[in-house]
């Protein structure tokens, strides 16, 4: 199987849609998509990660499944900081940064949530609930995930491609469960930006898959398009 993850076009967060950059990234992912298909197609119930979905479906003749469990509100609830200035993702809070990549934190690996430092966050039941709803997902496609090995048994051949349309703070919590990397590693040296696409594969070698990331965030789709090729709109590649 091939998994894409692939985060949402520009967005407008209020309401909830994209921009028009947004919608050309969306209409440049269904050109590739295009180009060697896509069996399956998932979605974020939220608006923006369903328009991104939405040409793929139809250049595609494709239904799109939503699932809730990848809406981003949920993430933003349980894994977001209270600082001067409002909430921020955990791993955008400069303070959280320096936390995450202390050695404290390092040694406490999949357990990092029980820092005291984050006694008044619900980090773990966020942690946890993506983990779970995610091997869910995955065990449905016909991998069973031997936790904290980073590798799945296979219940079934499955030579799919599937894609899932979603966030970035949704996302980082995502891919670091699915890979089995601690979030605080994950979240502090990889990212997702404006419709990057994320392909990972999942190979039978005797009946247990090991995931492997073949790209990251990948915008060659927005560079063909000639469309800018800027990370979440201020850092020019």
């Amino acid at each position: 199987m091939l998994f894409f993850f692939v985060r949402h076009g520009d967005p407008v967060y209020n309401p909830d849609s994209l921009t028009p950059l947004g919608k050309r990234q969306a209409e440049a992912v269904a050109k590739r998509f295009a180009l060697y298909g896509v069996d399956r197609i998932f979605s974020s119930t939220s608006q923006r990660a369903y328009e991104t979905a939405l040409p793929t479906a139809e250049i595609l003749k494709k239904e799109i499944t939503k699932l809730d469990f990848c809406n981003e509100n949920h993430a933003w609830r349980e894994l977001t900081v209270q600082t001067e200035t409002g909430r921020r993702w955990c791993f955008q809070d400069k303070d959280t940064r320096k936390l995450f990549v202390s050695e404290d934190i390092l040694n406490l690996r999949d357990e990092w949530y029980t820092h005291p430092a984050f006694k008044e966050y619900d980090f773990k039941n966020g942690i946890d609930r993506i983990r779970e709803e995610s091997d869910k997902l995955f065990k449905e496609l016909g991998y069973e995930h031997i936790k904290g090995t980073g590798a799945y048994k296979v219940l079934f051949e499955n030579n799919e491609r599937v894609a899932l349309f979603a966030h970035q703070g949704f996302g980082l919590a995502f891919l670091s469960s699915l890979l089995d990397i601690p979030y605080p590693r994950f979240s502090m040296h990889f990212d997702t930006t404006h419709s990057g696409m994320t392909v990972i594969e999942f190979k039978n070698e005797d009946g247990i898959a090991i995931p492997k990331v073949l790209t990251l965030s990948n915008d060659s789709h927005i560079y063909r398009e000639g469309l800018p090729t800027n990370y979440n709109n201020y850092v020019r590649f």
